[in-house]
């Protein structure tokens, strides 16, 4: 049975509508894919980060208390002053580079590289077609 015109235009149209959720379908599995393992990447840093900035904060304790103690009967002032100074410019050193390091992001990376690719390959066959058309 031959189709119409018309029927061959819903035709094609339906199977456009079918690739396109198809696609559509592999690139959100692609980002769900990415999402859980960035999600199992951050906890286990974060659990990994949190002990071992319990023991820093457990040795860095330790290693004041004992500059401290050396320096009791001469300088035990200075001693205090400079292991908080050590402290403190530590932690904004830490933080500038937290700051960096949050702002580099990795998200999604493969889905936006995918669809970048398939973005390029649209534009290829719009620009082959028109070319045939002209």
């Amino acid at each position: 049975m031959a189709l119409g015109p018309t029927q061959r235009v819903f035709s094609a149209a339906k199977r456009l509508l079918n690739s396109l959720i198809a696609n559509s379908e592999t690139r959100l599995r692609l980002a769900v894919l990415e999402l859980e393992e960035e999600r199992a990447r951050l906890a286990v840093l974060l659990l990994l980060a949190g002990a071992s900035l319990v023991l820093l904060l457990l040795g860095i304790a330790t290693l004041t208390a004992l500059v401290v103690v050396l320096f009791w009967d001469t300088y035990r002032l200075t001693a205090i002053a400079v292991s908080a100074a050590v402290l403190i410019g530590a932690s904004v050193l830490f933080a500038v580079i937290a700051i960096r390091q949050s702002k580099r992001h990795s998200l999604l990376k493969e889905t936006l590289k995918q669809l970048t690719a398939d973005r390029a390959l649209l534009e290829e066959h719009e620009d082959e077609t028109i070319r045939k058309n002209s």
